[in-house]
């Protein structure tokens, strides 16, 4: 169920998992007042493209119907018509520049004054017995791709209110004069019904059609913020380890070199400053090993940790809730010790937020298990609350799909726009992961990813950091 917070609530939430902040051109900066988001504008060049377009098609179709088939075609009161978006263009092009976004008005003027000669020409050729009254239909489709759509019904109205009057009155269809062309009243119902369904159907089909992909493209720039700003972290991160691991064979050298000062220095103060130097070595050391352990600190070597550690960090912000208990366990064959993987900010992001959706919807327990066998890891997150309803299940995954009821009854006390679900499968797909939402057998919401064990887990290798605790050989010669 996609639901649309009021925006005078949401601006006085703090950021969540789905609302990583408001950045200039995203988040509600980008929306309609209704919710939906803004669709691209027009550039006044595109609009003056297609009237030069227009324009050319006319001319040749008058000059070929006029000239080469020889039909009574009224030549000044259609090339006036012509001339009359020919000047509009020039205008429009010395007024201003091409490459300008058009103002929704600007453009709304522009598609009226489009539909209202097309309208002037149909008029003067017959109306809407004229094959090319179908043209109507094209104004209405590009408001409907491009405009708010408010827009979209009063220039779909006015195509609609051209269609009825040319049926209602228009100059004859050109055509020979021993074959004068005169349907019947049903064949001209037929013709002006289906020009105005043709507009609703086809402004109804691209509007829906442009507020999806506009939808879509929202949630993955909040997507792409989300993984930009995890990346920066885990980037500093990995700067303190990468210089703990540089400065760990100086340091030792620097800490042997003090100890002989001190050994053999007398009594005095040149002994107290050498004794001074190997302390505040070793103190450095401790600092660069803490760096080197920290959860969030890791290099192109180091960019490695134990799976139980994963889900551990996962249910770490909630793991003393007091009114939910939420345990991580891992399980695999008896005879293999559980993998370690890539520090990926993707996954630890996407687990976190399954899991404070859990804790929000949980009656008293979290269980997360993460599984490993010779050929697949899979991380699972249920809850023994009432699970996911049936409408909210066929459509998790897709952006803006929530069922939050507010803020006073979720105990994270995060109301998002509906993007939490959609960007964490997204992020874990970018990792290889299949995705799964569904029900447990006994109730429950349960979500499970799944990932080719080559995916994530990292190769066995050797402590690289033991040089911080031995000197290398050379700083003793």
């Amino acid at each position: 169920m996609a639901l649309t917070p009021d925006p005078a609530t949401v601006a006085d939430l703090k950021p969540g998992l789905d609302r990583p902040g408001r950045p200039a051109a995203q988040g509600w900066d980008a929306l309609w007042p209704s919710g939906v988001p803004r669709r691209g504008r027009l550039r006044v060049r595109t609009l003056t493209t297609l009237r030069w377009l227009a324009v050319a098609g006319q001319t040749i179709t008058v000059v070929i119907v006029g000239f080469i088939m020889d039909l009574p075609v009224p030549f000044a009161a259609c090339f006036a018509l012509i001339a009359l978006s020919a000047w509009l263009n020039v205008l429009v092009g010395l007024a201003t520049s091409g490459q300008r976004l058009a103002t929704d008005n600007e453009a709304a003027a522009h598609i009226a004054f489009d539909i209202l000669q097309l309208s002037g020409m149909l008029y003067l050729t017959g109306g809407i017995l004229n094959p090319f009254s179908l043209l109507l239909i094209g104004p209405a489709v590009l408001a409907a791709a491009t405009l708010p759509v408010r827009y979209v019904v009063a220039l779909c109205l006015l195509a609609i209110l051209a269609c009825t009057a040319l049926a209602i009155h228009a100059m004859p269809l050109p055509a020979p004069q021993a074959e004068p062309f005169d349907p019947p009243l049903t064949n001209r119902i037929g013709a002006v019904t289906a020009r105005i369904l043709g507009i609703a159907f086809c402004a109804g089909y691209a509007w829906q059609a442009a507020r999806e992909a506009a939808r879509m493209e929202l949630a993955l720039d909040t997507a792409h913020t989300v993984l930009a700003r995890e990346q920066r972290l885990s980037a500093l991160g990995a700067l303190a380890a990468a210089a703990a691991h540089e400065l760990g064979t100086p340091l030792a050298t620097m800490t042997i070199i003090a100890r002989e000062m001190a050994r053999e220095a007398p009594p005095g103060p040149l002994r107290e400053d050498a004794e001074l130097l190997v302390t505040q070595a070793a103190r450095c050391r401790d600092i660069l090993r803490g760096l080197t352990k920290a959860p969030d600190a890791s290099d192109a070597v180091h960019e490695r940790m134990s799976l139980l550690q994963m889900v551990q960090e996962a249910i770490e912000p909630h793991a003393r809730g007091p009114e939910v208990r939420v345990e991580a366990v891992v399980s695999g064959p008896p005879d293999e010790p559980p993998p370690d993987i890539w520090r990926l900010p993707e996954v630890l992001h996407a687990l976190t937020a399954f899991v404070e959706n859990a804790v929000d919807f949980a009656r008293s327990e979290i269980l997360v298990t993460a599984r490993f066998d010779a050929r697949h890891i899979a991380i699972e997150v249920r809850d023994d609350g009432p699970g996911f309803a049936p409408e909210v299940l066929a459509k998790l995954g897709e952006p803006y799909v929530t069922s939050r009821p507010g803020v006073e009854s979720m105990r994270s006390g995060h109301v998002g726009m509906g993007l939490g679900f959609f960007i964490a499968k997204t992020l874990l797909e970018r990792t290889g992961a299949a995705v799964d939402f569904r029900n447990g057998r006994g109730g429950g919401a349960v979500v499970t990813a799944r990932w080719p064990r080559a995916a994530i887990a990292a190769p066995d290798n050797a402590d690289p950091f033991s040089g911080l605790d031995e000197p290398p050989a050379t700083a003793t010669q």
